[in-house]
Protein backbone atom coordinates (compact mmCIF):
# COMPACT_ATOMS: atom_id res chain seq x y z
CA UNK A 1 0.00 0.00 0.00
CA UNK A 2 1.15 3.55 -0.62
CA UNK A 3 0.97 5.69 2.48
CA UNK A 4 0.47 9.41 2.40
CA UNK A 5 1.85 11.57 5.18
CA UNK A 6 0.03 11.20 8.49
CA UNK A 7 0.01 14.33 10.61
CA UNK A 8 1.33 13.83 14.13
CA UNK A 9 -1.74 15.35 15.76
CA UNK A 10 -4.13 12.98 13.98
CA UNK A 11 -1.98 9.94 14.79
CA UNK A 12 -1.63 11.04 18.40
CA UNK A 13 -5.34 11.76 18.73
CA UNK A 14 -6.23 8.36 17.28
CA UNK A 15 -3.95 6.61 19.76
CA UNK A 16 -5.31 8.58 22.69
CA UNK A 17 -8.87 7.94 21.56
CA UNK A 18 -8.19 4.22 21.51
CA UNK A 19 -6.72 4.41 25.01
CA UNK A 20 -9.73 6.39 26.23
CA UNK A 21 -12.12 3.86 24.71
CA UNK A 22 -10.33 1.03 26.47
CA UNK A 23 -10.37 2.92 29.76
CA UNK A 24 -14.12 3.40 29.40
CA UNK A 25 -14.62 -0.30 28.67
CA UNK A 26 -12.80 -1.38 31.80
CA UNK A 27 -14.03 1.33 34.13
CA UNK A 28 -16.91 -0.78 35.36
CA UNK A 29 -15.01 -4.03 35.75
CA UNK A 30 -14.65 -5.41 39.23
CA UNK A 31 -11.18 -6.10 40.59
CA UNK A 32 -12.59 -8.23 43.35
CA UNK A 33 -11.15 -11.44 41.93
CA UNK A 34 -7.58 -10.14 42.28
CA UNK A 35 -7.24 -11.71 45.72
CA UNK A 36 -4.59 -14.23 44.74
CA UNK A 37 -6.91 -17.13 45.61
CA UNK A 38 -8.61 -19.60 43.31
CA UNK A 39 -12.25 -20.60 43.91
CA UNK A 40 -11.12 -23.54 46.04
CA UNK A 41 -9.10 -21.23 48.29
CA UNK A 42 -5.70 -22.36 47.00
CA UNK A 43 -3.10 -19.76 46.10
CA UNK A 44 -3.51 -18.75 42.45
CA UNK A 45 -0.36 -18.78 40.30
CA UNK A 46 1.11 -15.49 39.16
CA UNK A 47 -0.29 -15.13 35.63
CA UNK A 48 2.01 -13.62 33.01
CA UNK A 49 0.40 -12.65 29.70
CA UNK A 50 2.39 -12.90 26.45
CA UNK A 51 1.32 -12.01 22.89
CA UNK A 52 2.59 -15.17 21.15
CA UNK A 53 3.22 -18.83 21.93
CA UNK A 54 6.74 -20.11 22.48
CA UNK A 55 7.92 -21.96 19.38
CA UNK A 56 9.76 -24.54 21.52
CA UNK A 57 10.76 -25.01 25.16
CA UNK A 58 13.99 -26.78 24.26
CA UNK A 59 16.76 -24.27 25.13
CA UNK A 60 19.04 -25.67 22.43
CA UNK A 61 16.62 -24.53 19.75
CA UNK A 62 14.70 -21.61 21.30
CA UNK A 63 15.18 -18.29 19.48
CA UNK A 64 11.91 -16.33 19.70
CA UNK A 65 11.53 -13.95 22.66
CA UNK A 66 8.86 -15.92 24.54
CA UNK A 67 10.75 -19.19 24.15
CA UNK A 68 14.08 -17.68 25.20
CA UNK A 69 12.62 -16.02 28.27
CA UNK A 70 10.63 -19.08 29.32
CA UNK A 71 13.58 -21.45 28.97
CA UNK A 72 15.70 -19.16 31.17
CA UNK A 73 13.16 -19.76 33.94
CA UNK A 74 13.57 -23.53 33.53
CA UNK A 75 17.32 -23.67 32.99
CA UNK A 76 20.46 -21.93 34.23
CA UNK A 77 23.88 -21.16 32.80
CA UNK A 78 27.29 -20.84 34.37
CA UNK A 79 26.74 -17.08 34.38
CA UNK A 80 23.80 -14.75 34.30
CA UNK A 81 23.72 -11.13 33.21
CA UNK A 82 23.43 -8.20 35.59
CA UNK A 83 19.88 -6.85 35.11
CA UNK A 84 21.17 -3.29 34.65
CA UNK A 85 24.67 -3.32 33.14
CA UNK A 86 24.47 -6.79 31.50
CA UNK A 87 27.93 -7.71 32.77
CA UNK A 88 28.34 -11.45 33.47
CA UNK A 89 27.89 -12.54 37.09
CA UNK A 90 28.26 -16.02 38.69
CA UNK A 91 25.23 -18.30 38.53
CA UNK A 92 26.05 -22.02 38.37
CA UNK A 93 29.70 -21.03 38.48
CA UNK A 94 31.04 -20.13 41.92
CA UNK A 95 34.02 -18.30 40.41
CA UNK A 96 36.39 -18.26 37.45
CA UNK A 97 39.89 -17.14 36.52
CA UNK A 98 41.74 -16.72 33.26
CA UNK A 99 44.79 -18.99 33.21
CA UNK A 100 45.95 -17.31 30.00
CA UNK A 101 44.35 -15.51 27.06
CA UNK A 102 42.66 -18.69 25.83
CA UNK A 103 42.11 -20.75 28.98
CA UNK A 104 39.33 -20.23 31.55
CA UNK A 105 39.23 -22.24 34.77
CA UNK A 106 35.74 -22.40 36.31
CA UNK A 107 34.84 -23.53 39.82
CA UNK A 108 31.27 -24.81 40.07
CA UNK A 109 28.75 -24.54 42.85
CA UNK A 110 28.21 -27.70 44.89
CA UNK A 111 24.81 -26.70 46.31
CA UNK A 112 22.58 -27.16 43.24
CA UNK A 113 20.81 -30.17 41.78
CA UNK A 114 18.70 -30.77 38.70
CA UNK A 115 14.91 -30.77 39.01
CA UNK A 116 14.98 -34.58 38.94
CA UNK A 117 17.31 -34.63 41.94
CA UNK A 118 20.34 -35.60 39.84
CA UNK A 119 23.59 -34.02 40.92
CA UNK A 120 25.17 -31.20 38.90
CA UNK A 121 28.85 -31.16 38.00
CA UNK A 122 31.62 -30.55 35.51
CA UNK A 123 30.58 -33.53 33.40
CA UNK A 124 27.26 -31.81 32.63
CA UNK A 125 29.03 -28.60 31.58
CA UNK A 126 31.38 -30.43 29.23
CA UNK A 127 28.59 -32.53 27.69
CA UNK A 128 26.37 -29.48 27.13
CA UNK A 129 29.04 -27.45 25.34
CA UNK A 130 29.97 -30.40 23.13
CA UNK A 131 26.31 -31.02 22.31
CA UNK A 132 25.74 -27.39 21.36
CA UNK A 133 28.71 -27.66 18.99
CA UNK A 134 27.52 -30.92 17.43
CA UNK A 135 26.00 -30.80 13.92
CA UNK A 136 23.89 -33.82 14.88
CA UNK A 137 22.17 -31.84 17.64
CA UNK A 138 21.66 -28.90 15.28
CA UNK A 139 21.42 -26.26 18.01
CA UNK A 140 20.51 -22.79 16.80
CA UNK A 141 23.10 -21.51 19.27
CA UNK A 142 26.06 -23.42 17.84
CA UNK A 143 27.76 -20.19 16.76
CA UNK A 144 27.90 -19.02 20.37
CA UNK A 145 30.27 -21.86 21.32
CA UNK A 146 32.17 -22.32 18.06
CA UNK A 147 35.28 -20.58 19.48
CA UNK A 148 35.62 -23.22 22.21
CA UNK A 149 38.29 -25.71 21.21
CA UNK A 150 38.20 -27.97 24.25
CA UNK A 151 36.30 -28.37 27.50
CA UNK A 152 37.68 -30.62 30.21
CA UNK A 153 36.12 -31.80 33.47
CA UNK A 154 39.03 -31.64 35.94
CA UNK A 155 36.95 -32.67 38.96
CA UNK A 156 33.28 -32.77 39.90
CA UNK A 157 33.38 -29.05 40.69
CA UNK A 158 36.03 -27.79 38.26
CA UNK A 159 36.06 -27.41 34.51
CA UNK A 160 38.62 -25.92 32.13
CA UNK A 161 37.49 -24.27 28.89
CA UNK A 162 40.08 -23.66 26.18
CA UNK A 163 39.45 -21.39 23.21
CA UNK A 164 40.59 -22.27 19.70
CA UNK A 165 41.10 -18.57 18.96
CA UNK A 166 41.00 -15.30 20.89
CA UNK A 167 37.38 -14.69 21.84
CA UNK A 168 36.42 -11.87 24.20
CA UNK A 169 32.78 -12.82 24.76
CA UNK A 170 33.27 -16.24 26.36
CA UNK A 171 31.90 -15.25 29.77
CA UNK A 172 28.74 -13.77 28.30
CA UNK A 173 28.40 -16.82 26.03
CA UNK A 174 28.38 -19.07 29.11
CA UNK A 175 24.94 -17.72 29.91
CA UNK A 176 23.65 -20.62 27.78
CA UNK A 177 21.71 -23.21 29.83
CA UNK A 178 23.53 -26.28 31.16
CA UNK A 179 21.77 -29.61 30.59
CA UNK A 180 22.17 -33.01 32.23
CA UNK A 181 25.03 -34.88 30.57
CA UNK A 182 22.91 -37.83 29.44
CA UNK A 183 20.30 -35.49 27.88
CA UNK A 184 22.53 -32.81 26.34
CA UNK A 185 22.75 -34.47 22.91
CA UNK A 186 19.23 -35.94 22.89
CA UNK A 187 16.64 -35.38 20.19
CA UNK A 188 14.66 -32.11 20.37
CA UNK A 189 12.30 -31.82 23.35
CA UNK A 190 9.92 -28.98 22.42
CA UNK A 191 7.66 -29.87 25.38
CA UNK A 192 10.24 -28.57 27.85
CA UNK A 193 10.89 -31.94 29.47
CA UNK A 194 14.69 -31.59 29.57
CA UNK A 195 15.97 -31.66 33.15
CA UNK A 196 16.80 -28.16 34.32
CA UNK A 197 18.57 -26.13 37.00
CA UNK A 198 16.41 -23.00 36.89
CA UNK A 199 13.97 -21.74 39.54
CA UNK A 200 10.90 -23.30 37.86
CA UNK A 201 9.88 -26.63 36.40
CA UNK A 202 7.03 -27.28 33.94
CA UNK A 203 3.96 -28.61 35.72
CA UNK A 204 1.77 -28.79 32.59
CA UNK A 205 1.48 -27.39 29.10
CA UNK A 206 -1.46 -26.94 26.79
CA UNK A 207 -2.09 -24.68 23.78
CA UNK A 208 -1.91 -21.11 25.03
CA UNK A 209 -0.81 -21.86 28.60
CA UNK A 210 2.35 -23.09 30.34
CA UNK A 211 2.14 -23.90 34.05
CA UNK A 212 5.39 -23.52 35.99
CA UNK A 213 5.93 -24.85 39.51
CA UNK A 214 8.65 -23.69 41.93
CA UNK A 215 11.71 -25.93 41.77
CA UNK A 216 13.81 -26.99 44.74
CA UNK A 217 17.57 -27.31 44.68
CA UNK A 218 18.13 -25.18 41.59
CA UNK A 219 20.35 -22.16 41.00
CA UNK A 220 17.99 -19.87 42.95
CA UNK A 221 15.95 -20.39 46.14
CA UNK A 222 12.50 -21.89 45.45
CA UNK A 223 10.12 -19.13 44.28
CA UNK A 224 7.16 -18.22 46.48
CA UNK A 225 4.62 -18.62 43.66
CA UNK A 226 3.79 -20.88 40.78
CA UNK A 227 3.51 -19.10 37.41
CA UNK A 228 1.14 -19.41 34.46
CA UNK A 229 2.40 -18.08 31.13
CA UNK A 230 -0.76 -17.44 29.13
CA UNK A 231 -0.91 -16.42 25.48
CA UNK A 232 -3.36 -13.60 24.74
CA UNK A 233 -2.80 -12.29 21.23
CA UNK A 234 -4.94 -9.16 21.37
CA UNK A 235 -3.67 -6.12 23.27
CA UNK A 236 -7.14 -4.99 24.37
CA UNK A 237 -7.89 -8.48 25.66
CA UNK A 238 -4.69 -8.39 27.71
CA UNK A 239 -5.67 -5.02 29.18
CA UNK A 240 -9.17 -6.20 30.05
CA UNK A 241 -7.80 -9.32 31.71
CA UNK A 242 -5.43 -7.22 33.82
CA UNK A 243 -8.18 -4.77 34.80
CA UNK A 244 -10.49 -7.62 35.79
CA UNK A 245 -7.86 -9.07 38.13
CA UNK A 246 -7.58 -12.29 36.12
CA UNK A 247 -3.89 -11.77 35.33
CA UNK A 248 -0.91 -10.32 37.19
CA UNK A 249 1.83 -9.27 34.81
CA UNK A 250 2.49 -8.07 31.26
CA UNK A 251 6.04 -7.19 30.18
CA UNK A 252 6.34 -5.03 27.05
CA UNK A 253 2.88 -6.06 25.96
CA UNK A 254 1.08 -2.71 25.73
CA UNK A 255 1.29 0.29 23.44
CA UNK A 256 2.74 3.29 25.32
CA UNK A 257 -0.47 5.27 24.87
CA UNK A 258 -2.36 2.69 26.98
CA UNK A 259 0.02 2.86 29.91
CA UNK A 260 -1.38 6.01 31.61
CA UNK A 261 -4.84 4.43 31.83
CA UNK A 262 -3.35 1.20 33.18
CA UNK A 263 -1.25 3.07 35.74
CA UNK A 264 -4.39 4.82 37.06
CA UNK A 265 -6.38 1.60 37.36
CA UNK A 266 -7.05 0.33 40.91
CA UNK A 267 -4.68 -2.47 41.85
CA UNK A 268 -2.32 -2.00 38.90
CA UNK A 269 1.13 -0.39 38.71
CA UNK A 270 3.62 0.32 35.94
CA UNK A 271 7.39 -0.19 36.40
CA UNK A 272 9.96 0.81 33.79
CA UNK A 273 13.69 0.72 33.25
CA UNK A 274 15.87 1.70 30.28
CA UNK A 275 16.02 -1.13 27.78
CA UNK A 276 19.07 -2.86 26.31
CA UNK A 277 17.61 -2.87 22.81
CA UNK A 278 17.82 -0.90 19.60
CA UNK A 279 15.15 0.00 17.08
CA UNK A 280 16.84 0.94 13.82
CA UNK A 281 16.33 1.58 10.14
CA UNK A 282 18.09 -0.79 7.77
CA UNK A 283 19.03 0.20 4.23
CA UNK A 284 20.06 -2.11 1.40
CA UNK A 285 23.37 -0.28 1.14
CA UNK A 286 24.99 -2.11 -1.76
CA UNK A 287 22.78 -1.08 -4.66
CA UNK A 288 20.64 1.66 -6.12
CA UNK A 289 20.36 5.13 -4.64
CA UNK A 290 20.95 3.79 -1.14
CA UNK A 291 24.49 2.78 -2.07
CA UNK A 292 25.31 6.51 -1.89
CA UNK A 293 26.31 7.42 1.67
CA UNK A 294 24.94 10.94 1.13
CA UNK A 295 21.47 9.49 0.62
CA UNK A 296 21.65 7.31 3.71
CA UNK A 297 22.95 10.18 5.86
CA UNK A 298 20.15 12.39 4.55
CA UNK A 299 17.59 9.83 5.71
CA UNK A 300 19.27 9.70 9.12
CA UNK A 301 18.92 13.45 9.75
CA UNK A 302 15.46 13.72 8.18
CA UNK A 303 13.93 11.63 10.98
CA UNK A 304 12.62 13.31 14.14
CA UNK A 305 13.51 10.61 16.66
CA UNK A 306 12.81 12.73 19.71
CA UNK A 307 9.23 13.49 18.60
CA UNK A 308 8.44 9.82 18.04
CA UNK A 309 9.92 8.91 21.45
CA UNK A 310 7.95 11.72 23.11
CA UNK A 311 4.59 11.18 21.38
CA UNK A 312 4.00 7.81 19.76
CA UNK A 313 6.17 6.06 22.35
CA UNK A 314 4.80 8.26 25.17
CA UNK A 315 8.23 9.08 26.65
CA UNK A 316 8.90 5.36 27.12
CA UNK A 317 11.94 5.46 24.82
CA UNK A 318 15.18 7.37 24.38
CA UNK A 319 16.20 8.76 20.99
CA UNK A 320 19.26 6.77 19.92
CA UNK A 321 22.57 8.40 19.07
CA UNK A 322 24.50 5.11 19.12
CA UNK A 323 23.87 1.41 18.54
CA UNK A 324 24.65 0.39 22.13
CA UNK A 325 22.12 1.63 24.72
CA UNK A 326 23.19 4.19 27.37
CA UNK A 327 22.99 1.66 30.25
CA UNK A 328 25.33 -0.81 28.52
CA UNK A 329 28.84 -1.19 29.96
CA UNK A 330 30.40 -0.64 26.50
CA UNK A 331 28.34 2.46 25.64
CA UNK A 332 30.19 5.64 24.68
CA UNK A 333 28.30 8.93 24.47
CA UNK A 334 27.81 10.57 21.09
CA UNK A 335 26.09 13.76 20.01
CA UNK A 336 22.38 13.29 19.24
CA UNK A 337 21.44 13.02 15.59
CA UNK A 338 20.37 16.41 14.30
CA UNK A 339 16.85 16.65 12.93
CA UNK A 340 17.65 18.87 9.97
CA UNK A 341 15.22 18.56 7.02
CA UNK A 342 16.91 21.41 5.11
CA UNK A 343 20.33 19.77 5.29
CA UNK A 344 18.77 16.42 4.36
CA UNK A 345 17.17 17.86 1.23
CA UNK A 346 20.42 19.58 0.24
CA UNK A 347 22.31 16.32 0.61
CA UNK A 348 19.77 14.51 -1.58
CA UNK A 349 19.98 17.24 -4.19
CA UNK A 350 23.80 17.09 -4.21
CA UNK A 351 23.58 13.33 -4.70
CA UNK A 352 21.20 13.82 -7.63
CA UNK A 353 18.74 11.56 -5.84
CA UNK A 354 15.55 13.62 -6.15
CA UNK A 355 12.87 12.71 -6.91
CA UNK A 356 13.32 9.61 -4.73
CA UNK A 357 10.81 6.80 -4.20
CA UNK A 358 11.54 4.06 -1.69
CA UNK A 359 9.72 1.21 0.06
CA UNK A 360 9.88 0.58 3.82
CA UNK A 361 9.12 -2.86 5.26
CA UNK A 362 7.61 -2.92 8.74
CA UNK A 363 5.60 -5.30 10.90
CA UNK A 364 1.81 -5.58 11.02
CA UNK A 365 1.77 -4.40 14.65
CA UNK A 366 -0.51 -1.36 14.99
CA UNK A 367 2.04 0.80 16.79
CA UNK A 368 4.82 -0.09 14.36
CA UNK A 369 2.57 0.84 11.48
CA UNK A 370 1.80 4.20 13.03
CA UNK A 371 5.51 4.86 13.54
CA UNK A 372 6.23 3.88 9.94
CA UNK A 373 3.65 6.39 8.73
CA UNK A 374 5.32 9.08 10.84
CA UNK A 375 8.64 8.17 9.21
CA UNK A 376 6.91 8.52 5.85
CA UNK A 377 5.84 12.04 6.78
CA UNK A 378 9.36 13.02 7.92
CA UNK A 379 10.82 11.78 4.64
CA UNK A 380 8.09 13.43 2.58
CA UNK A 381 9.25 16.76 4.02
CA UNK A 382 12.64 16.28 2.31
CA UNK A 383 11.26 15.07 -1.01
CA UNK A 384 11.21 11.30 -0.47
CA UNK A 385 8.04 9.39 -1.34
CA UNK A 386 7.88 6.35 0.93
CA UNK A 387 5.70 3.32 0.41
CA UNK A 388 5.08 1.50 3.71
CA UNK A 389 4.69 -2.27 3.35
CA UNK A 390 3.44 -4.04 6.53
CA UNK A 391 4.35 -7.73 6.64
CA UNK A 392 4.06 -10.67 9.02
CA UNK A 393 7.40 -11.30 10.70
CA UNK A 394 8.22 -14.51 8.83
CA UNK A 395 7.48 -12.97 5.45
CA UNK A 396 9.44 -9.85 6.34
CA UNK A 397 12.52 -11.79 7.45
CA UNK A 398 12.38 -13.91 4.29
CA UNK A 399 12.41 -10.81 2.12
CA UNK A 400 15.22 -9.25 4.12
CA UNK A 401 17.26 -12.42 3.90
CA UNK A 402 16.75 -12.56 0.15
CA UNK A 403 17.70 -8.89 -0.21
CA UNK A 404 14.24 -8.03 -1.56
CA UNK A 405 13.90 -4.62 0.11
CA UNK A 406 15.14 -1.05 0.18
CA UNK A 407 14.42 0.10 3.75
CA UNK A 408 13.10 -1.69 6.84
CA UNK A 409 12.52 -0.89 10.50
CA UNK A 410 13.70 -3.61 12.88
CA UNK A 411 14.66 -4.13 16.49
CA UNK A 412 17.57 -5.85 18.23
CA UNK A 413 15.59 -6.89 21.33
CA UNK A 414 18.55 -7.98 23.50
CA UNK A 415 21.78 -6.04 23.02
CA UNK A 416 23.51 -7.95 25.81
CA UNK A 417 27.02 -8.17 24.33
CA UNK A 418 28.52 -5.67 21.85
CA UNK A 419 29.82 -8.56 19.75
CA UNK A 420 26.19 -9.09 18.67
CA UNK A 421 26.84 -6.27 16.20
CA UNK A 422 29.05 -8.70 14.29
CA UNK A 423 25.96 -10.65 13.25
CA UNK A 424 24.42 -7.50 11.76
CA UNK A 425 27.46 -5.77 10.24
CA UNK A 426 30.35 -8.14 9.48
CA UNK A 427 30.86 -9.13 5.85
CA UNK A 428 31.01 -12.79 6.91
CA UNK A 429 27.43 -12.48 8.22
CA UNK A 430 25.69 -11.64 4.93
CA UNK A 431 22.65 -13.98 4.64
CA UNK A 432 22.36 -16.90 4.83
CA UNK A 433 25.44 -16.90 7.12
CA UNK A 434 24.04 -14.23 9.45
CA UNK A 435 21.81 -11.17 9.76
CA UNK A 436 23.87 -8.62 7.81
CA UNK A 437 20.79 -8.01 5.68
CA UNK A 438 21.98 -4.59 4.53
CA UNK A 439 24.88 -6.36 2.75
CA UNK A 440 27.47 -4.22 4.52
CA UNK A 441 30.96 -5.03 3.22
CA UNK A 442 33.29 -2.56 4.87
CA UNK A 443 36.93 -3.39 5.67
CA UNK A 444 37.07 -0.93 8.59
CA UNK A 445 33.92 -2.39 10.14
CA UNK A 446 35.25 -5.95 9.77
CA UNK A 447 38.59 -4.97 11.32
CA UNK A 448 36.97 -3.33 14.35
CA UNK A 449 34.50 -6.15 14.87
CA UNK A 450 37.32 -8.69 14.73
CA UNK A 451 39.32 -6.64 17.23
CA UNK A 452 36.38 -6.34 19.60
CA UNK A 453 35.81 -10.09 19.47
CA UNK A 454 39.40 -10.89 20.43
CA UNK A 455 40.23 -8.18 23.02
CA UNK A 456 39.31 -9.12 26.60
CA UNK A 457 40.16 -5.91 28.51
CA UNK A 458 36.89 -3.98 29.06
CA UNK A 459 38.43 -0.52 28.62
CA UNK A 460 40.13 -1.52 25.37
CA UNK A 461 36.95 -3.16 24.10
CA UNK A 462 34.95 -0.03 24.91
CA UNK A 463 37.39 2.04 22.85
CA UNK A 464 37.15 -0.39 19.93
CA UNK A 465 33.35 -0.26 19.89
CA UNK A 466 33.41 3.53 20.19
CA UNK A 467 35.47 3.58 16.97
CA UNK A 468 33.03 1.15 15.37
CA UNK A 469 30.10 3.37 16.34
CA UNK A 470 31.82 6.35 14.71
CA UNK A 471 32.41 4.48 11.43
CA UNK A 472 28.84 3.15 11.31
CA UNK A 473 27.46 6.61 12.02
CA UNK A 474 29.66 8.42 9.46
CA UNK A 475 28.75 5.91 6.76
CA UNK A 476 25.12 5.41 7.88
CA UNK A 477 25.48 1.63 7.65
CA UNK A 478 22.71 1.23 10.25
CA UNK A 479 20.49 4.15 11.24
CA UNK A 480 19.73 4.01 15.00
CA UNK A 481 16.29 5.31 15.96
CA UNK A 482 15.60 4.77 19.66
CA UNK A 483 16.05 2.51 22.70
CA UNK A 484 12.67 1.51 24.11
CA UNK A 485 12.10 1.12 27.85
CA UNK A 486 11.31 -2.23 29.41
CA UNK A 487 7.82 -1.80 30.87
CA UNK A 488 6.02 -4.10 33.30
CA UNK A 489 2.34 -3.68 34.15
CA UNK A 490 1.64 -5.59 37.36
CA UNK A 491 -1.14 -6.41 39.78
CA UNK A 492 -0.69 -5.81 43.49
CA UNK A 493 0.45 -9.43 43.88
CA UNK A 494 3.24 -8.96 41.32
CA UNK A 495 4.11 -5.34 42.13
CA UNK A 496 7.61 -6.31 43.29
CA UNK A 497 8.55 -7.52 39.79
CA UNK A 498 11.15 -5.42 38.00
CA UNK A 499 12.04 -5.96 34.34
CA UNK A 500 15.69 -6.47 33.48
CA UNK A 501 17.47 -4.36 30.88
CA UNK A 502 17.14 -7.08 28.25
CA UNK A 503 13.48 -7.76 29.12
CA UNK A 504 13.79 -11.21 30.67
CA UNK A 505 11.59 -12.54 33.45
CA UNK A 506 13.93 -14.02 36.06
CA UNK A 507 12.58 -11.59 38.66
CA UNK A 508 9.44 -13.77 38.75
CA UNK A 509 11.44 -16.02 41.07
CA UNK A 510 11.92 -13.15 43.53
CA UNK A 511 8.27 -12.06 43.96
CA UNK A 512 7.47 -12.45 47.68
Amino acid sequence: MRVTALSPPRGRVAALARAATLAALVAGLSTGCATGRAKDGAARPIELLVPTDAETLDPRHATDAVALRTTRLLHAGLVRLDPSTLEPAPYLARSWRWVDDRTLAVELRDDVRFHSGASFGARDVAATIRALQSPEVGSRHARVVDAIGDVRADADDRVTITLSRPHATLLTDLELPILRADEAASKPRPDGSLDGLGPFVIASREPGAIELAPAKGGALPPPAHAVTIRTVHDENARALRMHAGRADLVVNGFSPTLLPALARAPGLSVATRPGANLTYMLARSDRGRLADVRVRKALAIALDRARVARTLLADRATAASTLLPPSHWAHTDAAPFAHDPSAARRSLEEAGALPLRLTLLTSTDRLRGTIARQIAQDLAAVGVELEVVPLELGTMLARLGAGDFELATLQMPEVTEPNVLRVFLHSSSVPPAGANRGRVRDADVDRLLDAGASERAPAARRAIYASLEQVVRERALLIPLWHEDQVAVASARAAAFRPSAEGRWLDLAAIP
